[in-house]
């Protein structure tokens, strides 16, 4: 991009920008680019200036995400903070943009009566991260709630998507590809029985269960078919095994933790470490939840 090209852009766009301050691990090597648009027109006319065999990324609270101590090549796009608004559209209908964190989706539902969007509240990231993995806490999983979505290309064009365009599973969701999220059409049943209390009590149990004061990524590892990952990582004896800086936390044995001075490639040690000792003790292969993104120091 050229210094014309960045003039008519109203966002912030920095240039090797540390990766660790933008994600939950507090790890990461610098974003060739990283643009922060003004608004979904504004995204629209960065994504079309790109050359085209750019790599893009969107991002939103960094909260599923490891990003190599090498960083990362290409274009990194934050939604958070910008991409953030929340509106009721019915009496049982809401449109989320991409940038809007989950926390306050599932406060602003509660205090519609709209009870069943509570789970969110244990989802640690954004909207457009939720729709990107079909994320779930507590019983509950994103695209149950999802009726239609809004797309951007690498044009920067705008499309409306059909819940039939997607192919959802656990923990993943296959689409058009070259798109991304940047806002969810979605519904809940109304629920007179829905209170702010159901909120702060799933982030009281959330509180005793996880290790919610030190950096982490949330679950490293998705559970596979009949069973939970924390509990075969904790009978293999990984509970508190360490590689540098990073910790399986002693609370929570499906959580990594940064204990001050972990690199990314610290985590990912760990990460590797439990694959194979869960694999060698159950015979299961574990498969991260987390996205490992990035070039290696």
């Amino acid at each position: 991009m050229n210094a014309a090209e960045n003039a008519v852009l109203r966002g912030d766009l920095r240039r090797r920008e540390p990766m660790a301050a933008h994600c939950s691990w507090r790890v990461g090597g610098p974003a060739e680019l990283f643009y922060v648009p003004a608004s979904i027109e504004d995204l629209a006319a960065f994504l079309a200036q790109l050359p085209p065999r750019m790599p893009v990324m969107l991002l939103g609270l960094g909260s599923n995400l490891l990003v190599r101590d090498g960083g990362i090549r290409g274009a990194v796009i934050a939604t958070h903070g910008v991409l953030s608004s929340l509106a009721r559209t019915g009496e049982a209908t809401v449109r989320a943009e991409a940038g809007l964190a989950c926390a306050k989706l599932a406060r602003a539902c509660t205090q519609w009566g709209l009870g069943p969007a509570a789970f969110f509240a244990g989802i640690p990231g954004t909207v457009g991260g939720a729709l990107a993995m079909n994320a779930g806490a507590y019983g509950g999983e994103t695209w149950n709630h999802v009726e239609r979505v809004e797309t951007i290309d690498r044009r920067g064009v705008v499309h409306e998507r059909a819940f039939g365009e997607y192919t959802i599973g656990y923990r993943s969701v296959a689409g058009p590809p070259q798109e991304w999220f940047v806002a969810a059409h979605m519904r809940f049943a109304p629920d007179e029985a829905a209170r702010p209390e159901a909120i702060r009590a799933l982030l009281a149990r959330r509180k005793e269960s996880q290790p919610i004061g030190q950096p982490s990524c949330g679950s490293v590892f998705r559970n596979p078919p009949g069973a939970q990952a924390w509990r075969l990582i904790d009978s293999a004896g990984l509970r508190g095994e360490r590689a540098g800086g990073a910790e399986v936390s002693p609370m929570h044995a499906n959580f990594i933790v940064n204990t001050g001075a972990a690199t990314a490639a610290d985590i990912e040690a760990l990460i590797e470490r439990i694959i194979e000792r869960v694999e060698a003790k159950h015979g299961v292969r574990l498969v991260p939840e987390v996205r490992i993104v990035g070039e290696r120091a």
